[in-house]
């Protein structure tokens, strides 16, 4: 019965799959190139890699488009790394099935925990990594804030720490 039948991907759109990764969702983008879910994150159309799903900072489907903003690491501090934007990537879906829901619940679903504080200007957030115990802690600065400055990174450092007496005290 074709009522029940699973769209298969193509073998030659298949990106280079890890050993426990598995494809739950794709779409045909133009120029014959395929954006593909999997249940680690997103293969770009035309990328080399995965797009973790801890890696994207925000995600958005316009109906036609699908645009994400990946992060790329700009420091490091006790316990947490700093994070800042990569320019938005966006792809138009020529037939994108399920990969917009896929996309907004694989990415909720790896934010544990998301605050962000006015002083100094800075958002804490806890996200879950596929294949990895525990929670990787990340910091993103507001436009404007520097991050070097003694105040700020001290105010930072005690934000991470609060956000993580927070989350511990609600893990039985």
């Amino acid at each position: 019965m074709a009522l029940f039948r699973r769209r298969k991907l193509p073998a030659a759109a298949r990106p280079p799959l890890g050993a426990d990764e598995r494809v739950v969702a794709w779409a045909l983008a133009p120029s014959d190139l395929f954006l593909v879910v999997t249940n680690l994150g997103v293969w770009l159309p035309g990328a080399p890699a995965r797009l973790g799903w801890h890696e994207i900072h925000k995600a958005t489907w316009s109906g036609r488009q699908l645009a994400l903003v990946g992060s790329r690491e700009v420091g490091a501090a006790d316990g947490y790394d700093v994070l800042a934007d990569e320019p938005a990537a966006v792809h138009t879906l020529l037939d994108p099935d399920k990969v917009p829901e896929q996309v907004r619940a694989r990415v909720t679903k790896s934010i544990a925990f998301t605050r962000h504080h006015p002083d100094p200007g800075v958002r804490v957030v806890a996200r879950r990594v596929p294949g990895v115990d525990g929670l990787r802690w990340t910091v993103r600065y507001d436009d404007g804030v520097d991050g070097a400055d003694p105040a700020v990174r001290a105010a930072t450092a005690a934000h991470v720490a609060a956000a993580r007496e927070s989350v511990a005290a609600t893990i039985p």
